[in-house]
């Protein structure tokens, strides 16, 4: 027997016609999804893993320095807190990196898979985000000063993407990397 109810006021009429199998394949989608994406549970253990890592090094270093895992916006990170830890930061942040890496590689160690995990030392990341959102609020406002590109100097992965975000955020404006490491660089131009 065919359904000829007609819909409630808070039905649409594609709630009322679907086909029981397109529920089905969106329950089947957002359980791949969840799959895909490690666990909240499982960022934490690897922030935990990083952070006995980390740990390790600032014993060998005799650098003090307290640390804290958590998970922010999908991913594991590692704050580490405390004076005197600038050399762990390094210039423009190259020995903060290093570090990352090596905590990544350390946490693909235990846990057989990749690592997105996120190091901070003495909130150098936080500053950085706002010294990085000033240069591309300033080069976007070259662009559509002049209508001309902007090459920005080199930057590393973590630089780029505070930038990209700046960016894209903006009408009439767009943003692509370009070039291959140590030297990829940001090019903001004119939106097409």
């Amino acid at each position: 027997m065919t359904d000829t109810s007609i819909p409630s006021a808070d039905q649409s009429l594609d709630e009322v016609t679907a086909p029981a199998a397109v529920a089905e394949e969106t329950e089947a989608e957002a359980e791949a999804r969840e799959k895909k994406a490690p666990a909240e549970s499982e960022l934490f253990r690897q922030s935990e893993i990083a952070a006995d890592y980390v740990e390790g090094l600032l014993d060998i270093l005799d650098y003090d320095g307290d640390i804290d895992e958590l998970v922010s916006g999908g991913r594991p990170v590692v704050e580490v807190v405390g004076g005197s830890l600038q050399n762990l930061i390094g210039q423009r942040g190259a020995t903060l990196e290093a570090l990352q890496e090596l905590a990544r590689l350390a946490v693909f160690r235990q846990t057989g898979s990749p690592s997105r995990l996120l190091l901070d030392v003495g909130g150098y990341r936080a500053t950085r985000r706002k010294e990085l959102a000033a240069v591309a609020k300033n080069a976007v406002e070259k662009v559509k000063e002049y209508g001309e590109p902007v090459r920005l100097e080199p930057m590393s992965a973590f630089e780029r993407k505070c930038v990209h975000d700046v960016v894209n955020a903006m009408s009439g404006v767009e943003s692509e990397s370009e070039g291959v490491e140590p030297n990829r660089r940001i090019v903001v131009r004119p939106a097409d």
